[in-house]
């Protein structure tokens, strides 16, 4: 029998504590689960409701610009074939591939639990971040709505947080993120890689479209929350020609986006095997270039992300988006064109660093 490694989320002794899962012949453990849902809104993907006995979780090491997070699913039906958080569903006796994308599970009291662990007297209103690892707004939020709770728990208590995403259904939450800014620092990101329409409907099956979503990020400029855009991935060979890069960061310049931030893709342990397996069906020509960008590891080598920030920097000073910081001079290789909006994750600023 598997047992899925679920105790840390345990709430009470209350919750069910087994789950057949389809296909399977003996049950498979979710220590906290209440209930297995399937909806016909969602064909081919099923819900693994638990109950949460803490969703604050601290970032390791003091890395980052932020200690701390919220990650409201595990899981995600954006389907990205180069998620980078795909391994964390190993960690629960799940696959990195098709299980990431079809097989949720679903914080169902996130928003109560985050509300009282705010209240607590120890908590110093630290930076809180969304969108780190799964999306907030995948589109299993539109059934299940956990971000209004959150969201209004973080603005009840005046406490700063981001939100990095792909889900165009941010924008349900307009009226939450303008009340939490009249009272805190709001930051709000959305994730654009490229605008390639053929691309976007293989790589991201279950996201809104590049375009969707920079009119979304128009929409939020348009209300007075700030929103820039991460360029991620930016993917070689597919996404990262000066063409390409130039034709994306116009159109993210015309939605108002506050600042373009590149990154480059990296392939970690669980998206590297499912991100390659996509690429040798759909790109087999890109292969070889693949295997000697990534032979040294999950990143590409620090001379070809110069060239693509380079692309990046280039078109962000031509389309009225770069601000160069003191020191910085043409030609320089920086890229950040404005203060992003929203904090990174630990991965997005690992790769940043390296640009």
């Amino acid at each position: 029998m598997l047992a899925v490694r679920w105790d840390g989320q345990r709430a009470d002794g209350a919750a069910r504590s087994e789950a057949v899962l389809p296909g399977m012949e003996q049950p498979l453990r979710l220590h906290g689960f209440l209930r297995e849902t399937t909806t016909p809104e969602f064909a081919g993907i099923t819900f693994y409701e638990v109950m949460a006995r803490s969703v604050l979780n601290r970032v390791p090491g003091g890395s980052m610009p932020f200690g701390w997070t919220v990650n409201p699913y595990r899981g995600c039906t954006h389907a990205c074939v180069y998620c980078f958080a795909r391994r964390t569903h190993t960690y629960l006796d799940l696959d990195a591939g098709h299980d990431f994308d079809t097989r949720v599970i679903v914080k169902v009291n996130a928003g109560e639990v985050l509300r009282r662990e705010l209240a607590r007297p120890g908590w110093t209103g630290e930076h809180v971040a969304m969108g780190t690892s799964t999306d907030p707004y995948q589109r299993a939020e539109g059934r299940y709505r956990l971000m209004r709770d959150i969201l209004g728990a973080l603005a009840d208590a005046g406490n700063p947080f981001s939100v990095l995403t792909k889900g165009t259904l941010l924008l349900r939450d307009l009226d939450l993120l303008e009340r939490a800014a009249r009272r805190t620092s709001v930051s709000v990101s959305m994730s654009v890689g490229h605008l390639d329409e053929r691309l976007w409907r293989s790589v991201e099956p279950g996201t809104p479209s590049p375009r969707a979503r920079l009119d979304a990020v128009r929409r939020l400029t348009d209300a007075g929350v700030g929103c820039g855009v991460l360029m991620a991935p930016i993917l070689p060979g597919l996404g990262d020609s000066a063409e390409r890069i130039d034709s994306a960061v116009a159109a993210i310049a015309a939605a108002g986006a506050t600042s373009v931030t590149p990154v480059v893709l990296h392939l970690r342990p669980g998206a590297r095997e499912w991100y390659l397996a996509w690429l040798a069906r759909e790109h087999p020509g890109l292969v070889e270039r693949y295997e000697r960008l990534y032979r040294d590891g999950a990143y590409a080598p620090k001379a070809y992300q110069r060239v693509v920030a380079e692309r990046v920097r280039l078109a962000a000073r031509a389309h009225g988006l770069l601000r160069e910081r003191p020191g910085e001079h043409r030609g320089s290789g920086a890229t950040s064109s404005a203060a992003p909006p929203s904090r990174p994750s630990r991965e997005h600023a690992t790769q940043l660093t390296l640009l």
